[in-house]
C-alpha cells in the first residue's frame, strides 16, 4: 500500500501555510483548488496535481506538486517539490492614508496640540 500525504500536511510542509492548522482553514475556507474544484484536508497529494492557492489581497499561487515530503524542512529543500507556475504579483495601487498628512509636522518636544493648534489643522486641511 503506498502511503499518501494529506493536502494540509503537505502544504505546511513546502511552507505555504506557517502552521498545518492555518493550512486546514485555508482549505476549509474554499482558499485551495485543485484544477478549480474544491477539495477537503485529507486529499491525498499526487504527483503532477496543479493546487491553486488564493491568499490575502488578491494574491493567487498555482503550484504544481514535483514530490512529496510530510515534513517541514529548509525552504531550498521545500521548493525542490514544487513547480511555482504563479502569475506575477501586481503591486496594488494605496490610497493615501486619512490619518497621516506628511505635511503636517511637529516639533520634537512640542507636547500635545492645543485646541487652538487644532483649529488652525483643520482649517489647513480644508484649504
Amino acid at each position: 500500500m503506498e502511503k499518501g500525504i494529506r493536502l494540509d500536511s503537505y502544504l505546511w510542509a513546502i511552507r505555504m501555510y506557517k502552521s498545518r492548522s492555518l493550512a486546514a482553514d485555508a482549505i476549509k475556507g474554499n482558499k485551495v483548488k485543485l484544477n478549480d474544484e474544491l477539495v477537503k484536508a485529507a486529499h491525498l497529494v499526487k504527483i503532477g496535481e496543479r493546487y491553486t492557492l488564493s491568499f490575502p489581497q488578491g494574491v493567487k499561487k498555482i503550484i504544481e506538486v514535483t514530490g512529496l515530503i510530510d515534513k517541514r524542512q529548509s525552504y531550498e529543500i521545500a521548493k525542490e517539490n514544487y513547480i511555482d507556475h504563479s502569475p506575477p504579483i501586481e503591486k496594488l495601487e494605496r490610497m493615501p492614508s486619512v490619518f497621516f498628512m506628511p505635511n503636517m509636522q511637529r516639533d520634537r518636544g512640542a507636547g500635545r496640540p492645543t485646541k487652538k493648534d487644532k483649529r488652525d489643522m483643520d482649517n489647513f486641511r480644508k484649504d
